[in-house]
């Protein structure tokens, strides 16, 4: 009597293979803690890729129980990535997610380099005008007028604050990603974020103007500080229009500034009666 083998159908050579264990909460909340230190790895030829394939690797080792597979995963993660690292959490939500279904078979792994390049640099774009140069400069302009004002105390507790709001921000985004994928990046750019970061550096051009009043030693003489004023804005719309260097304008303007007085004697030493 012969018994009936039961015959196997074997993968296709080089397709993933799933582990079909969604990554528990534990792996999402090392995945988490792993994007913080995605700046530690830093280097000049992959930027942040080193940060993000640490991030993003207890996930893939929970999806992937093929050596082959989870090496092409990890393949897939030590080419050029560079963003704000506030956006990392929620990139990291992203490509986990489709990692889990690249797992399953639902998407080719070809389409994760397409969606990664354009995500992360029009995220890198969004995050270096919002929060490099928005929101932590109105944190750090906030806490300066608080501690010029003797409000040092306020200043601590601003910054604990907004550091809780960082804390959840970046878990919020993160679990969105993972869960809403793609679909949340359409809701991003419902948010406006752009033209929110045009706003709060006008409002921090106020609290540059009240720094600077509260820290000008004796009286002010406003009828001096409306044209000082109107000739920064001036100064501003050259420099937006010509295109040069900050950095070099300020640089000749404190080279002037510190020279001024051996000009003045020079100019008396040749020209006595006229200065």
């Amino acid at each position: 009597m012969h018994l009936p083998t039961q015959r196997t159908t074997a993968p296709a050579s080089g397709a993933p293979q799933a582990s079909g264990a969604f990554p528990s909460a534990r792996v999402l909340l090392r995945c988490l803690l792993r994007t913080w230190l995605v700046g530690a790895g830093f280097n000049t030829r992959g930027m942040q890729n080193i940060g993000l394939a640490y991030a993003i690797d207890p996930g893939l080792v929970q999806l992937y129980r093929d050596p082959e597979a989870l090496r092409q995963a990890r393949v897939r993660y030590a080419t050029h990535y560079n963003t704000h690292p506030f956006w990392t959490p929620l990139l990291v939500g992203i490509f986990l997610g489709m990692e889990r279904k690249i797992a399953k078979g639902l998407f080719p792994a070809d389409m994760l380099d397409s969606v990664r390049s354009t995500t992360v640099y029009t995220l890198s774009a969004i995050g270096d005008s919002l929060f490099g140069g928005s929101v932590l400069v109105l944190w750090s302009l906030s806490c300066a007028c608080l501690v010029v004002a003797g409000h040092g105390s306020l200043a601590v507790a601003l910054g604990a604050l907004l550091f809780q709001g960082l804390l959840v921000f970046k878990a919020l985004t993160f679990w969105l990603g993972f869960c809403e994928g793609l679909t949340f990046l359409h809701r991003l750019g419902r948010w406006n974020l752009i033209n929110w970061s045009q706003r709060i550096k006008l409002f921090n051009a106020v609290l540059l103007v009240a720094f600077w009043a509260l820290a000008w030693p004796g009286n002010i003489a406003w009828f001096l500080w409306l044209p000082t004023g109107f000739a920064f804005g001036a100064v501003g719309m050259i420099l937006s229009a010509t295109g040069i260097s900050r950095e070099i304008l300020a640089a000749l303007a404190v080279a002037a500034y510190l020279g001024l007085p051996w000009l003045l004697g020079l100019v008396a030493g040749l020209l006595p009666g006229w200065v």
